[in-house]
């Protein structure tokens, strides 16, 4: 066989490496042979290519070093940074919400991790660390044409010098341009060179290519630079409209707390692009970010209808029938996830809560028993703590407190056990654990409410007035809308009143 054609042919049906290795033999018997070198290139860059729209992540310096501040104060239902701020959400009460502020969502998605070790965004920055699950798309004839000095790798070094290289030469030649850039991005994760061959090669086509627009904006976003990227990703939607475009120009929006801005460009691609899943589900996405579960369920169900197996949907509709009393209907569409091939430790856990809240407790425990077997180092804390909570609804207080222990032993830093802990030790009598329980739970997080007013209700029962006062405030600035915590700062305002 024509070693050509099975390199092609490994390319083809993603034997990626394979084809590496036969690039490489053919590229050592003439090293400037373009149609190898850009196959090989192309092998590389599917080996490391990650879909960057599902999986970036905005780290602890994109939110702390932001220079785009729009205002101080956002109105209500403007913004993404205080989502308590809209109208018509559900309430925090009863649904709860994570550390950035926001709803628990259904699935894990972008701006719902944290940039921590182990996370997308590092896949992102360091190569040779992600491989994608898309299809080929594009396959290119070839050429046998001359290259230049550069294309020369030396043994056991990197494949492309990028020091070496003359990007003014490759520019001006789409076929090898563009190869050459999804390399350098994706590959070796080198923006500054990408950027500058994206901006060569901008030039060389006069402007009139769309898809060098769109990945300068990559570029520009990747760095920081948004009214940059913004510039560059209307630039070519006005030359051509592209789904990709008008999600990367949302994600722009959405970087700057527009939420706003962003819905609008979404709605304008479903007019080019009707009923499109992607769009859709970026729709739902920023209704839930503005707390508006109404609207983004709304939007979830359309793309359950058009698309029966999307799963992110799914789990979204069923955590909303949870958190509105519905357990029954929320099992519906967990079991609905099981019956698609969906095997986790998350799942099982959600099925164990939906049949103990609808009464189907000869399914909780085996549910339990599932996701305890499946579990992994950082679902285990959680999974004993809601077996917890089964433990106190049915009134066992002491199989309750092992497992929010066994949940703290699994999770030092699990604020929700350390404050369950401590009502089961204010029920017993113990004044002093259940202050010392208080105080680590709010501590952990500052964001829940739960603590504060616990601490703040047994500070008034032990007549610490002053230190009552003091803590339902905070109460009130994590949850403002929470009545009992209204109704014991009124108590304590008139009790102060009277004195």
């Amino acid at each position: 066989m024509d070693p050509i054609f099975l390199a092609l042919s490994l390319y083809k049906k993603r034997c990626f490496e394979e084809c590496v290795s036969t690039c490489t033999e053919l590229l050592d018997k003439n090293p400037f042979d373009q149609a190898v070198w850009v196959l090989k290139m192309k092998a590389l860059t599917e080996q490391l290519y990650v879909d960057d729209l599902e999986a970036e992540e905005e780290g602890i310096a994109e939110a702390f070093m932001d220079n785009e501040t729009i205002a101080e104060s956002a109105r209500p239902g403007t913004s993404l940074k205080n989502p308590g701020t809209s109208q018509g959400g559900s309430t925090q009460g009863y649904r709860p919400w994570t550390q950035t502020g926001r709803p628990v969502s259904g699935v894990i998605r972008p701006g719902t991790q944290t940039a921590r070790p182990g996370t997308m965004e590092q896949a992102l920055r360091t190569p040779r660390t992600s491989k994608t699950a898309r299809p080929s798309t594009s396959q290119s004839a070839r050429t046998i044409r001359l290259g230049t000095a550069s294309m020369l790798s030396e043994p056991g070094g990197p494949f492309i010098q990028l020091s070496r290289i003359n990007l003014g030469n490759y520019a001006a030649k789409p076929a090898l341009a563009k190869p050459l850039f999804l390399y350098i991005l994706y590959h070796e994760n080198n923006i500054r060179h990408a950027l500058q061959l994206a901006v060569l090669a901008t030039q060389a086509c006069e402007f009139k290519d769309w898809w060098w627009k769109v990945q300068l904006g990559k570029c520009y976003y990747s760095l920081g630079l948004m009214r940059e990227a913004e510039q560059q990703f209307r630039s070519a939607l006005r030359q051509h409209q592209c789904i990709e475009t008008f999600l990367r120009l949302g994600r722009v929006y959405i970087r700057l707390d527009q939420p706003l801005s962003a819905l609008d460009v979404c709605r304008t691609g479903l007019e080019y692009f009707p009923k499109e899943v992607t769009l859709l589900t970026e729709i739902a996405r920023i209704f839930e970010g503005l707390n508006n579960m109404t609207m983004s369920v709304k939007y979830y169900r359309e793309i359950v209808t058009e698309d029966s197996t999307n799963v992110e949907a799914i789990a979204c509709i069923g955590m909303h029938h949870f958190y509105t009393d519905q357990p029954e209907m929320a099992l519906r569409f967990y079991r609905r996830l099981l019956q698609m091939g969906l095997y986790n430790a998350e799942l099982f856990n959600n099925l164990g809560l939906c049949c103990f809240y609808a009464q189907q407790y000869d399914m909780t425990l085996s549910c339990f028993q599932h996701a305890l077997s499946l579990a992994k180092d950082d679902d285990v804390a959680d999974i004993w703590y809601n077996i917890g909570l089964i433990a106190i609804g049915v009134g066992d207080t002491r199989l309750a407190g092992q497992c929010l222990r066994l949940a703290i032993s699994s999770d030092s830093g699990h604020a929700p056990a350390y404050n369950n802990l401590g009502v089961l030790e204010l029920r017993k009598g113990r004044m002093n654990e259940a202050r010392a329980f208080f105080q680590a739970a709010a501590s952990l997080a500052p964001y829940l409410f739960e603590p504060y007013f616990n601490h703040s209700a047994l500070s008034h029962k032990i007549g610490d007035l002053q230190a009552s006062y003091i803590v339902i405030q905070k109460a009130l600035e994590a949850y403002p809308n929470h009545i009992p915590s209204q109704e014991l700062l009124h108590t304590l305002e008139k009790h102060f009143t009277i004195i």
